[in-house]
């Protein structure tokens, strides 16, 4: 049965990824919908998956709204702006471009919730389809909502006349919403990489550091104020400082958190956080409350009252009274507004930096491994969180090992505030893992 991980179904064009796949969930969407908004990244595949996904939701009576090319978070936003049942993102987002994928989301802004995405797989499996009669299938529209969602950006960043120069690295993919949005509210804007382009022939989707050399190398070596990157359907944002450093995600999530959350208020964070987010905002009397990792849970908890921000460190944020949606150019454009307050490289270096070790080992039977590794955790262990994977906290540091919801992977992170300790425990952790996939 087709299952949906926490960033919907993603994998290879032609086997994961099929048009028949895409004409199913159409078909399952449209059973209880009655207009659908329907948006895409620029990979190639992604023109006729979308137009399956689209037959899929008109066979069953559904109304379509089609973006054509358009960011994730202008899908996720456009569902309330059409009165829409539900959003569909046909994107792999930081995958690379042999993948594609299908994402599914609320009208709060909110992907699908395990429930939700439950009944879609339920219906994949039954092969569940209530065609609507021959004179009432669905109509579709198209509308560019692009200046929509920049309309909305500048409205809720509040800021105007930012007098700043920024490098914007789109990845050739679908983030123009930021480079015209940065524009109105007074930034001078160059681009990299602008031409979309599903095949990311500039640079790989994901991005960070180390796909990203050439924006930090241009933003140092000219006068720019700060630098952005985007992943192909721009949920996802990183930022560069003045001088070209590239901030690591924990950094910059407290940057976000901190400017964002005010005393007795919460942070939605995952549990692979870095402890110097916690430690950040203890200063102003603003606690983290961790999730599974995962957007969609990040957005669950920042639903809950007293929550003021959620993101991640892989670059997903959301403002919750903003939109429930990892919405890069509205990350894109509430950076620019801090860094013209008091520069980005600044607020950066008020952050502890731990020393925090993270990697990836690839299985194809990460389900089994896990299940090995929670079984042995448990059983060595003393202090053991099971929220997402295993946490294990050893006092002094701590490692987690969890699956990869996207990929075939299990991921390891570990943490201490001293490096040679750090380093202890992450080959704990590693070896927890080698033992289990024997």
């Amino acid at each position: 049965m087709t299952q949906f991980g926490t960033s919907g179904i993603r994998g290879p064009v032609g086997e994961t990824v099929t048009a028949d796949l895409a004409l199913s969930v159409g078909r399952a969407l449209g059973i209880d919908s009655e207009r659908v908004v329907v948006g895409r990244d620029p990979r190639e595949s992604g023109e006729y998956l979308q137009a399956a996904l689209a037959a899929g939701l008109r066979e069953s009576g559904a109304d379509v709204v089609d973006l054509g090319v358009a960011a994730t978070p202008t899908v996720g936003r456009a569902v309330a702006w059409e009165d829409a049942d539900a959003g569909v993102s046909v994107t792999a987002s930081h995958n690379p471009p042999a993948d594609n994928g299908i994402k599914l989301w609320q009208p709060s802004g909110q992907a699908f919730d395990a429930d939700r995405r439950a009944t879609i797989e339920e219906r994949l499996g039954d092969g569940a389809f209530d065609p609507a009669d021959w004179d009432a299938s669905g109509a579709i529209d198209s509308w560019d909502a692009g200046q929509r969602h920049v309309d909305a950006l500048v409205a809720e960043v509040g800021a105007s006349g930012l007098d700043s120069r920024v490098v914007v690295d789109l990845g050739n993919g679908a983030g123009r919403v930021s480079v015209e949005a940065l524009g109105e509210l007074g930034c001078a804007v160059e681009t990299l990489n602008g031409q979309p382009d599903g095949a990311f022939p500039g640079r790989p989707s994901e991005p960070k550091a180390s796909n990203c050399g050439s924006l930090s190398t241009l933003v140092a070596e000219s006068d720019a104020d700060l630098g952005i990157a985007h992943d192909g359907d721009a949920d996802r944002m990183r930022a560069v400082a003045a001088d070209g450093t590239f901030l690591s995600g924990d950094e910059l999530l407290a940057v976000f958190a901190r400017a964002a959350a005010s005393a007795g208020e919460r942070v939605a964070v995952p549990v692979d956080t870095s402890l110097a987010v916690a430690d950040h905002l203890a200063e102003i009397d603003v606690s983290v409350e961790y999730t599974p990792v995962g957007d969609v849970y990040v957005a669950e908890a920042a639903r809950a009252e007293g929550v003021a921000f959620g993101g991640e460190p892989s670059g997903a944020w959301i403002w919750p009274d903003r939109t429930l949606c990892p919405d890069g150019p509205l990350a894109a454009c509430t950076v620019a507004a801090l860094d013209a307050e008091r520069p980005l490289g600044e607020r950066a270096a008020d952050v502890p930096t731990y020393p925090i070790r993270r990697d990836s080992v690839e299985t194809d039977e990460k389900r089994t491994v896990m299940e090995r590794i929670r079984e042995r955790v448990t059983a060595e262990y003393d202090d053991v969180t099971t929220l997402d994977g295993v946490r294990v906290d050893l006092g002094d540091a701590w490692f987690l090992l969890r699956a990869s919801g996207t990929q075939p992977l299990v991921r390891l992170t570990a943490e201490a505030r001293d490096a040679g300790r750090a380093d202890d425990a992450f080959e704990e952790a590693r070896t927890v893992v080698d033992d289990a996939r024997r």
